[in-house]
């Protein structure tokens, strides 16, 4: 099981999909483009672009989303008749004025980036790829709204109904409308903007470029890019995009141009074959990558709480990989990350000392980072934030309240903060009792998530028993060699489980310090109940280095040609051993397991 299974989108939509039956989209303005004062103001002559992409990523400080608004997706809609500037309280979202801009601008946010869905204001199935004056006029108003409160604004294509599909289909000529569309798309977008304010960067698609292509949601027959095509492709498209752009003319020539990463996830944006696209400007691209680690934490319910000492760690190192990019001179923009509210106010517990790690890594390495909001934590009706503790954490991190340090100032108060974090972790760690995760120790423990995503247990090749929901207590097992061990969870002071989505049985390091041994239940109990298994498991690795054996794994269909097996034969084997229901309630889970060499 992979923990980043889950989107944000989902998590962040969750509240607002509730509402939308009960709401009506605030009307357009009656005057839906810029004033003629605007307009002179953002398109007023300005010298050569002299900034590099390491410069600007500075100046571009600490940035917000507009979340959930312009790419608010109904295209259906626009088909039908409906205006396209209706979409954007689609998601539960307020109506944009130029106030609650104001308000971003002084809460410490220097930037913000706009997610857009075009074709919402398009006709593209019928191959008009002409992008509907309502459409354009409302987003040219609302970065207006930005470069008037003195920020960045940042422009992309994002999700859009999942079109990009369109890249992976079997049919060279759907391949082709696809890449046709989208040049089609962005010269419109380029032209529209193309003597806009240098602060305005325009960026080439969202977390869709990567496996995205090969979405068969909206293509059935999508799925035809081996996974070399795919970085072959995204760097055909960025490539597209940069010579489409810069072709416009105007201040596009050397305009900041934001590039997305695969996936926009750090592993596969930093793996070799993702190639920056070239450009007839020097030094203006920036790398995109977005940021939800541990997704438990960060996207779901159960896990409520963080700061272990790996929690840290993981940060820590994931975050340094696109120093490969600054390194090169490009720019890096953490287009999103949060600990996602689910539209309420009140930050997620441990919401600041995650924020402020993150915070000072991208201090320590000159990342624009950019939050996820859906009027959450950023009340836009309201234009501030009320939780005191991170409206001033975001206030501190402005440029303006950093403009004073030099870079080394930063960079050391960065490297001091996320030492004495980890430092005060590892004390917290110790004070607990928990068997500590270290290079030459093996522990057993039960990974777990109810069914309702409400109650977890260290999920993920990773262990890590802070990783749960509050109040769920465990009993891990150290492995000292070949031998019978017993694991538990107590989940009732959680209120319980509601059945199950994924749960293993896992031995961190496993593989490494014990390779070729097999897992073989002797008991499991459930609730004090013995239970009898609905299948045989098999012994396996996802990471090559934690054992597992899965007790249920929706997401794993097929079980592997050469399973490790301790008991029984691979004709009998199964990821799904247990079934529970969907409304039983998971108070005590116990398993007894011998763990031995095949």
């Amino acid at each position: 099981m992979k923990t980043s299974f889950f989107r944000k989108s989902a998590a962040c939509l969750a509240a607002a999909i509730m509402t939308i039956s009960a709401c009506t989209a605030p009307q357009a303005p009656a005057e839906a483009t810029p004033s003629e004062t605007q307009v002179s103001e953002q398109t007023a002559p300005e010298e050569k672009n002299e900034l590099t992409a390491l410069e600007v990523t500075k100046l571009m400080g600490n940035g917000i989303n507009l979340g959930n608004t312009m790419e608010a997706y109904n295209h259906q809609g626009y088909l039908n008749g409906q205006d396209p500037c209706s979409f954007e309280s689609l998601w539960g979202m307020p109506h944009t004025t130029q106030e609650m801009i104001d308000g971003m601008k002084a809460s410490g946010f220097d930037t913000l980036r706009v997610p857009v869905a075009w074709t919402n204001g398009m006709n593209y199935e019928s191959g008009d790829y002409t992008i509907d004056e309502r459409l354009f006029a409302r987003v040219e108003e609302i970065v207006n709204y930005a470069l008037n409160a003195d920020m960045y604004v940042i422009v992309n294509d994002h999700w859009d109904g999942g079109w990009w599909g369109m890249f992976g289909s079997a049919s060279q000529e759907t391949r082709n409308t696809a890449m046709e569309m989208y040049k089609a798309m962005w010269q419109q977008i380029a032209d529209r903007f193309r003597d806009y304010s240098y602060k305005l960067v325009l960026e080439s698609a969202n977390e869709d470029l990567g496996d995205g292509l090969n979405n068969k949601d909206n293509y059935a027959d999508s799925g035809a890019l081996k996974p070399d095509e795919i970085f072959d492709k995204i760097y055909e498209i960025n490539s597209e995009f940069v010579k489409t752009v810069r072709a416009t003319g105007g201040k596009n020539e050397d305009r900041f141009l934001l590039i997305a990463g695969y996936n926009t996830d750090f592993d596969h944006t930093s793996d070799d074959r993702y190639r920056m696209p070239e450009d007839s400007a020097q030094n203006k691209l920036i790398v995109s990558v977005h940021y939800y680690g541990p997704w438990d934490y960060c996207g779901t319910k159960a896990v409520n709480q963080w700061g272990s000492p790996i929690q840290y760690k993981e940060q820590n190192e994931t975050l340094a990989k696109m120093t490969k990019f600054t390194e090169q001179g490009y720019g890096v923009i953490i287009g999103e990350y949060g600990v996602l509210t689910d539209g309420k106010p009140t930050p997620k517990p441990d919401t600041d000392i995650y924020f402020t790690n993150f915070l000072n890594n991208c201090d320590l390495y000159n990342y624009c980072p950019l939050l996820w909001d859906c009027n959450g934590l950023y009340r836009r009706r309201d234009g501030k934030i009320y939780d005191e503790t991170i409206a001033k954490l975001f206030l501190d991190r402005s440029y303006s309240a950093q403009s004073s340090l030099t870079d080394e100032q930063i960079a050391d108060n960065a490297r001091k903060g996320m030492a004495e974090a980890l430092e005060a972790a590892e004390a917290r760690m110790s004070d607990e009792g928990d068997i500590p995760a270290t290079d030459d120790t093996a522990v057993a423990w039960i990974m777990y998530q109810s069914g309702d995503y409400a109650v977890s247990y260290s999920v993920g090749d990773i262990y890590d028993p802070t990783n749960k929901t509050v109040n769920v207590k465990a009993t891990n097992a150290l492995i000292t060699g070949d031998g019978e061990y017993t694991v538990s969870l107590d989940l009732s002071g959680a209120g319980g489980g509601k059945g199950v989505t994924f749960s293993a049985l896992g031995i961190y390091n496993g593989e490494i310090l014990y390779p070729d041994h097999v897992i073989t239940i002797k008991s499991f109990k459930v609730n004090g109940e013995e239970k009898t298994l609905d299948g045989k498991g098999y012994t396996c690795t996802d990471d090559g280095k934690c054992t597992r054996m899965n007790l249920y794994n929706g997401w794993v269909s097929a079980v592997p040609d050469d399973p490790r097996m301790g008991d029984g034969t691979a004709e009998e084997a199964s990821a799904q051993i247990w079934k529970a229901g969907a409304k039983e309630t998971i108070n005590t889970i116990e398993i007894t397991f011998t763990f031995a060499a095949v």
